[in-house]
């Protein structure tokens, strides 16, 4: 196996989370349907991932009957442990985040709340991404996001808040293009009524060939905290499950979901939404 290649072939999420889900399956092996079922994905999608992880040897294919089952190459298992993170590691020291986000918002919150928003913050990204090796990070990174929602009578600046149902598509590129284009001078949020585990690698890529960066984003569910904190929420195909305030400015767009889509409707949906959010941020500075 080249090693070079095999890391390579695991630079994209999917297939990290392919052979993730094959690592921990009860017999250590699953076939395309249920692979897709879990990632949420197109079945030819979950197997163009495949095809590259048997290319670069990092998976073996058997087949029974009408049924092609996959599991981790033999010799592979340390390049796979490694990429995937399913070596054993230490349980998320949520303890040390409580700490220092209570640190870093001392004067705004007690360390009582930051706790409680930890604590919770951590029970919802369990529900979509379950004990994932970037947990802990991941959990800091929501925790202060509310945390900032809830201190957001001292903000400066307009807040916008950008909602789909998987957080995975639509909202983070209305996001990630306004977070370009604005920079400091708007706070941008995103959210999901029923996030995914993992944003589609295809949007990253539609974003990075006009140059907007996604960064370190994930998907992250709704909470009321963050619906209050903003000055403009737009829903996409999301509407009912967004609680409404009095004083908040709502926005529906009609837009396809994008994130199993491919890559040439993708980039259309893709200039929609920066057409409107163009508006939007134009509007914003009037």
């Amino acid at each position: 196996m080249d090693r070079q290649a095999a890391f390579a072939a695991l630079a994209d999420p999917t297939r990290a989370r392919i052979l993730r889900l094959i690592d921990r399956a009860a017999d250590g092996r699953m076939s395309v349907t249920p692979l897709a079922d879990a990632l949420d994905l197109r079945q030819p999608t979950v197997s163009h991932h495949l095809r590259t992880l048997l290319e670069a040897g990092l998976v073996i294919r058997e087949k029974d009957g009408r049924r092609a089952w996959f599991s981790v190459a033999p010799g592979a298992d340390d390049v796979v442990r490694q990429a995937i993170g399913s070596a054993p590691h230490a349980a998320p020291d949520l303890d040390r985040v409580v700490t220092d986000l209570a640190d870093r918002y001392r004067g705004a919150h007690s360390t009582d709340i930051v706790a409680r928003v930890v604590a919770g913050s951590a029970d919802l990204l369990r529900e979509t991404a379950g004990d994932e090796p970037l947990l802990a990070s991941r959990v800091a990174s929501f925790a202060a996001q509310r945390l900032d929602a809830l201190a957001a009578g001292e903000r400066r600046v307009p807040s916008v808040l950008f909602v789909c149902v998987k957080n995975a598509g639509r909202s983070q590129m209305a996001a990630a293009i306004l977070r370009h284009l604005a920079g400091s001078a708007v706070d941008v949020r995103t959210a999901g009524s029923a996030p995914a585990a993992a944003i589609s690698p295809t949007i990253v890529h539609a974003l990075d060939e006009i140059g907007v960066p996604l960064g370190a984003e994930f998907p992250k569910p709704l909470t009321d905290e963050s619906v209050r904190a903003a000055d403009v929420v737009v829903t996409m195909g999301c509407g009912d499950a967004c609680p409404v305030y009095p004083g908040i400015r709502y926005e529906d767009w009609d837009l396809e979901d994008p994130a199993t889509a491919p890559l040439p409707r993708v980039r259309e949906v893709r200039d929609e939404i920066d057409a409107r959010v163009r508006d939007l941020w134009a509007d914003l500075r009037r």
